[in-house]
Formats: C-alpha cells, sequence, structure tokens
C-alpha cells in the first residue's frame, strides 16, 4: 500500500502519517525503487491502533508510551484488541443514534425546549417552569437547569429532578421578585422577602451552605451570573432552607 491507500484504510489524512513518522510512532516502512513508502498490514495494524490512542485524548508522548507496552504481542492478539474496541465504538454509536432518535422524536412533536437537547427527564421539569417568559430570571434559570443536565452524574440526575419538581407552582413569584433586585444594592431590604418566598419554594433537601467566592468553579459560575443583591437573596435563601432542615431533625 502506498501513503494515500494506508491513510484511507485507516481514515487519517496522508498529511497525519506523515506526521506520525517525524514523531517516531510509525517507522518508516521500506520504499519501492521509484522513493515511495511500502506499507502492509504490521504498518496498517500500528496506524489504526495510533489513531484510537489520539482520539482518546492521549497525547502524543503517551501513545508512545502505550505502544511500547505493546511490543513483542502477536498480530492475532492486536487485531482481537482492535475487533473489540470496534466493538465498544459500535455500541457506543448505536446508543447514541438511540438517544437522537428520541430526540427528533421529542423536537417534532414541538415537545424539545429552546435551550437544546436535554434529557427526557430534565425536559419535563422544564416543560413544568411553564413556557418561556420574558422574565431574565427564568431566562438563567432554564440555562442553569440544562447545564445540571449534562453535569450531573445520571445517577444522581433522578434524586436533583424529584426535588425540583415541587418548585415549578412557586416559580412565577420567585422570578418576579428576583427580576426586582437586577438594579438593586445587596442589603435592599426586599433581599430578604425573595429570600423567604425563595426558601418556601425549595424543599429542605436543597440546604447547604454556599461555598466562599472562588471555592467552587459550579457555584462562581452561577453566583457570578446574577446581580449581586440577586445573589444575596439566593444564598439567604439557602442558608434558611439549612436551617429549617436542620431543626427538622432535632
Amino acid at each position: 500500500m502506498r501513503i494515500g491507500e494506508i491513510a484511507a484504510l485507516v481514515g487519517v489524512t496522508p498529511r497525519a502519517v506523515r506526521h506520525y513518522h517525524q514523531s517516531g510512532l510509525l517507522p518508516e516502512p521500506p520504499r519501492r525503487a521509484n522513493g515511495y513508502r511500502e506499507y502492509g498490514i504490521r504498518d496498517a495494524v500500528l496506524l489504526a491502533r495510533i489513531r484510537r490512542l489520539t482520539e482518546l485524548g492521549l497525547g502524543l508522548d503517551e501513545v508512545r508510551g502505550a505502544l511500547a507496552d505493546d511490543e513483542g504481542r502477536g498480530l492475532v492478539e492486536v487485531l482481537r484488541e482492535l475487533e473489540a474496541d470496534l466493538a465498544r465504538q459500535e455500541a457506543v454509536i448505536r446508543e447514541r443514534r438511540e438517544r437522537l432518535a428520541a430526540l427528533l422524536d421529542r423536537a417534532r412533536d414541538g415537545l424539545l425546549p429552546a435551550e437544546g437537547p436535554v434529557s427526557e427527564e430534565f425536559g419535563e421539569l422544564l416543560a413544568g417552569l411553564g413556557p418561556a417568559s420574558d422574565s431574565p430570571m427564568a431566562a438563567k434559570d432554564r440555562e442553569i437547569l440544562a447545564l445540571l443536565d449534562t453535569v450531573v452524574p445520571e445517577e444522581e440526575r433522578a434524586r436533583v429532578i424529584g426535588m425540583l419538581h415541587g418548585t415549578a407552582e412557586y416559580a412565577h413569584e420567585v422570578y418576579a421578585r428576583l427580576d426586582d433586585l437586577a438594579e438593586a444594592a445587596p442589603d435592599d431590604p426586599r433581599v430578604a422577602e425573595a429570600a423567604q418566598v425563595l426558601a418556601a419554594a425549595l424543599p429542605d433537601e436543597a440546604g447547604w451552605e454556599p461555598p466562599a467566592e472562588g471555592a467552587d468553579g459550579l457555584a462562581d459560575v452561577f453566583f457570578g451570573d446574577l446581580a449581586p443583591a440577586q445573589s444575596a437573596a439566593v444564598r439567604l435563601a439557602l442558608r434558611l432552607v439549612r436551617e429549617r432542615q436542620q431543626k427538622g431533625k432535632r
């Protein structure tokens, strides 16, 4: 095989093959009389393994170390490993296509939220909050919920959703009060009033002590997107819920 043929077979570009030669990952094959490289099956197997390792996010030095560990292994063993890896990739692709098909069905039925594709559970939660309104706070809340759908581990998702489902009936009043704080000072009397309304909407399970600024990346993203008075109200509400939770345990 020539360089273009082996590149097409493995699914990389000839430029990538040359780069792997220059990096020492892929040994130079023998050349024909006309000077063209002549690749064989072992070259293709090695190139496929390099591609797989780089797609997994390994740097070139890490790939080099992984390949060194494989020295001395037989061709059949390497091929079997590649076959198993392709089977795993096939299963992942099949699962993604099934999820995509479900999203397409929901999109055709007009059930896909404006925030984009989210899990069915979070989609139901967003639907329970009602249609997107002109409230800036409501828009921020929906964006945060869509973010949680991505970053919350799947095993925790049901608990988080269950915790938030009961807040939908209070959403309109909570958003209105927080919107009123957009230009207010943190010591505005309305901060405590908004915190009381929000605390009443949240279940005891939501009670936690908000981390200090800079102590938690996700919390910083959330509070940093709020106006100072809004941030103060939300922090106070979480503390109130935490106090209520502690009293309930006594």
